[in-house]
């Protein structure tokens, strides 16, 4: 998460302090006029562009989501190069600008002031505004590049608010910062995040289809960078480079970050002989006091109200560096009157005056109703609006060609059996979107992406026959992503050959049972401890059958938690009761009894398992849940009764865990090419870093692991699992198959 946020931190605080300073110009050149009761009309463009800076992300979020994929990527892209066209604009007016800016501000303030109520407000609104529009922009590209919104709104909230405090004490005149330093620096840092950020736009123009050579990759190191650790989380987080890129990202991003940075050194360099010196705060009666040393400047602490040389009392920018030439402020003294000379204070005719609460509800809730408005155009409705009827003889009622994007349909089962509702690719049965169990006489929505390709519902009732609705055709590029459903049968074979590998490590696990039992009965406690270690990781690597071994799980593999007595409890049996007992002290005589108990249950789930029944759905649901149950008691020490051995049990898991993926990736292939090389990379990166912990025949206990290893450990088993997900939804057995 605080990866992903620095970058919406950095613009958060740079864009927040240039529309701070320019609030603070415009605030203090009003209260050296005199002019404090017009304050309300800057505070009130302000509001605007918060307003609309707001509803802009909005527009931007929801419109983005009622997309296709494809669309999604394209849009994404575009508007990813647009921030960083935004973003280097700004970089690059902030270092030739800033020096004049107070100035220029204060000019438009006086003429405001002479023009009317609406101007001021105008004024302040367009110069917030556009920091505001910037920020909305570039946080949306970061936090669709994170695929999170925590962590960038989170980091530019911390900037923005550090942003108000810095920009307070400068109009306070209690803080003092070398601003050119400081836009100069982040400036910098700016253009090396939006070479990133041009990276991820142009791959994502790439996979919406509008630019050239997606499969084209310059280097792919996703097989040999740990994708969980912490430097790779920061380069893609931060920089946007991640372990795969394709030859266009590599140009784009070299070539930007060439360009750009060259320009932006050179302009730096030039400028520095003509900068003067320091940053500004601005004082509330509108002086500037200088940040840096300045050739001719108060001495520290000088009195107020004493005249300052003329050199000293230039009015200076509030976001710059130098004074503004020739301006001349003359000394306050507490009751002197406002300089009426700088500012012409013109007197207003009476009219009817406005409730004061008018005007700032109205910038706030024009802005949102708009949003809305668009937001509600932009999202598509279901075809023609219409339900879509769904019963054991009629599929698909009503149903018509919907438009492409982001589709919600009504489906009312008009039947009278409940039904199981599938929008198919006809030519390949492929889902696209389900209901299951939809109720006589109920309405449920099923959203669902539409792109270019072929549509139709399947109806699938309780005890009845599949009924197809007949086929409509969407114009228009592919783009949504389809599940091909998968049958038993599809399954039976990859059942077949697991119950095969079952079969035989049941009969290694009680061969080893046999051996530790005669170990214990022979007194070779030491020699015990290390056949336990060898039997146990045999079980463990069977995970994916322990929903079919029934009761004899617990007793082979229980542990003593929620017993009455705990380890002492008389239901405590199997590895772990054996594993207690040897770590603990206990003598042979008394471990005899739970071997040769652990040795006849083995011996019973053999004999009983080419009976028990084998849920062919198993496979694929266990395909994630063995490694999460890795995470949740192996890795925490949960399990662990005093051996240390916890890793090597997860080892196990870990073996358990391929040998499935071996018997499902002829479906997993047909179905989700690019999965399983990401798996094998992530099974590869926690192999190396468990074998890592495996030395002279021994295996660190988790407890003694040190915080670096146990995160990676943690952090590639979680990356694992992330991986695994989408199995148990591409391998549903689905009634439309």
């Amino acid at each position: 998460m605080w990866d992903d946020a620095f970058p919406s931190f950095l613009i958060g605080l740079r864009e927040g302090l240039e529309a701070g300073l320019i609030v603070s110009v415009l605030v203090a050149t009003l209260v050296r006029a005199g002019a404090k009761s017009r304050l309300p009309q800057v505070w009130t463009g302000v509001l605007a562009a918060i307003a609309l800076s707001l509803s802009f992300g909005a527009v931007l979020t929801f419109t983005a989501a009622s997309l296709s994929s494809t669309a999604q990527e394209a849009f994404g892209g575009t508007l990813s190069i647009v921030a960083v066209a935004f973003v280097t604009a700004m970089v690059f007016w902030m270092r030739r600008s800033a020096r004049n800016l107070a100035g220029e501000i204060k000019e438009k303030v006086t003429e405001a002031l002479a023009m009317g109520a609406g101007v001021l407000v105008l004024t302040s609104f367009l110069a917030v505004g556009r920091e505001g529009l910037e920020t909305a922009l570039f946080l949306w590209t970061t936090a669709r590049a994170a695929n999170e919104s925590a962590g960038p709104l989170a980091g530019a909230g911390v900037g923005l608010v550090l942003a108000a405090g810095l920009c307070w004490g400068l109009y306070r005149r209690v803080l003092r910062i070398n601003l050119t330093r400081f836009f100069t620096v982040t400036g910098a840092v700016l253009v090396v995040i939006a070479a990133g950020v041009l990276g991820y736009g142009l791959r994502d123009l790439q996979e919406g289809g509008v630019l050239p050579g997606g499969t084209a990759y310059a280097f792919d190191l996703s097989g040999s960078m740990d994708a969980g650790s912490w430097y790779s989380t920061l380069l893609q987080g931060v920089l946007n480079l991640t372990p795969t890129m394709t030859w266009l990202q590599v140009a784009g991003y070299a070539g930007y970050l060439a360009v750009v940075m060259t320009l932006f050194v050179r302009g730096v360099s030039g400028a520095r002989t003509a900068r003067g010196a320091g940053a500004a705060g601005v004082a509330p009666d509108g002086r500037a006091v200088a940040a840096g040393p300045a050739p001719a400047g108060p001495a520290e602490g000088a009195a107020p109200g004493r005249p300052q040389p003329a050199a000293a009392a230039h009015a200076a920018s509030a976001a710059s560096v130098s004074a503004s030439a020739g301006e001349d402020v003359p000394p306050r003294s507490g009751n002197a009157a406002p300089n009426q000379s700088a500012v012409p204070a013109p007197a207003s005719p009476r009219t009817r005056r406005r409730p004061a609460w008018l005007l700032p509800v109205a910038v706030v809730v024009v802005p949102a109703v708009l949003a809305g408005l668009v937001v509600a155009l932009a999202r598509p409705k279901p075809s023609g609006g219409e339900t879509v009827a769904v019963s054991e003889t009629d599929c698909g009622q009503g149903f018509t060609a919907p438009r492409p994007g982001r589709q919600t349909f009504q489906m009312r089962n008009t039947g009278d059996k409940t039904s199981e509702v599938y929008l198919i690719d006809p030519a390949t049965n492929a889902v696209y979107g389900e209901i299951e169990g939809l109720a006589p006489g109920t309405t449920r929505d099923l959203v669902a992406t539409v792109a270019g390709g072929s549509y139709a519902w399947r109806c699938v009732p309780t005890d009845g026959k599949a009924v197809t609705s007949k086929a409509v055709r969407v114009a228009g590029a592919a783009g949504s992503t389809a599940v091909v459903p998968v049958s038993e049968r599809d399954l039976a074979a990859p059942l077949k050959a697991y119950r095969a590998y079952v079969d035989r490590g049941l009969a290694t696990l009680v061969r080893q049972t046999r051996r530790l039992d005669d170990d214990i009965r022979s007194g070779h406690l030491d020699t015990a401890r290390t056949d336990l270690l060898t039997a146990h990781r045999t079980y463990a690597s069977l995970g994916a059958a322990y929903g079919t071994f029934e009761d004899f799980d617990q007793k082979i593999n229980g542990r003593p938690d929620g017993l009455p007595g705990g380890v002492h409890d008389k239901d405590f049996t199997g590895f772990h009761r054996v594993e207690y007992g040897l770590w603990h002290g206990q003598s042979a005589a008394q471990l005899k009894g739970p071997a040769q108990q652990l040795a006849d249950n083995a011996d019973g789930l053999r004999k009983a398992f080419p009976h028990q029944d084998f849920d062919p759905s198993d496979l694929p649901l266990r395909a994630h849940e063995i490694l999460e149950n890795t995470l949740q008691f192996e890795l925490t020490g949960d399990t662990d009764q005093g051996s240390g051995t916890g890793l090597a049990t997860a080892d196990a898991n870990l073996a358990g865990t391929r040998e499935l993926l071996t018997v499902l990736r002829p479906l997993l292939t047909t179905r989700a090419p690019h999965l399983l090389p990401t798996v094998d990379a992530d099974i590869a990166r926690l192999q190396a870093l468990l074998d890592s912990e495996h030395r002279a025949g021994r295996w660190t206990p988790v407890a003694r692991l040190d915080r670096t290893a146990k995160a990676r450990i943690d952090g590639a088993t979680g990356q694992l699992l992330e991986d695994l997900s989408p199995v148990p939804d591409l391998l549903e057995i689905r009634k439309s198959a």
